[in-house]
């Protein structure tokens, strides 16, 4: 019984490190896009324009993308990881890889993602969405090399 108590408090451990994590990533994203995804959200949630209910729609994706992607990662460095340090490491790497690749992301296309998502684009959102998620899995698989 012993043994499970152990397990259970490294479990609190690495859940302790993990969440905290995966907020400060969903806030440095937040931050580092010109648009509000929660606020594009709530309007969109509580109006009739289809241009509103739109760009909800584009910034869920594109937000549940980075969180998707994000965790992804994190999953990974739980499983790899070697310590505490070692998860908080990688989880911060992660952080920072996905936002570099979001503005590689708006430099290589032809059209702008962070006027096009405010503006109800909900292809580039669902697209931005999946480029976080096949970053997330690419990076998880670096951290386990």
């Amino acid at each position: 019984m012993s043994e499970q108590w152990s397990n259970i408090l490294n479990f609190l451990a690495y859940l302790g490190v993990t969440l905290p994590i995966l907020i400060v990533g969903i806030m440095v994203f937040m931050v580092t896009t010109p648009y509000n995804e929660y606020k594009l959200i709530r309007e969109g949630a509580s109006t009739d324009d289809p241009r509103k209910i739109n760009a909800a729609k584009a910034a869920a994706h594109d937000l549940g993308g980075k969180i998707i992607g994000l965790s992804i990662v994190l999953a990974s460095a739980v499983y790899h990881s070697v310590s505490l340090l070692d998860l908080l490491v990688w989880g911060l790497v992660g952080i920072v890889f996905q936002i570099v690749v979001f503005y590689i992301f708006e430099l290589v296309t032809p059209f702008k993602v962070v006027s096009e998502i405010p503006n109800g684009n909900v292809s580039v959102g669902i697209f931005a969405s999946r480029l976080s998620v096949a970053t997330g899995l690419l990076m998880a698989a670096l951290i386990s090399y």
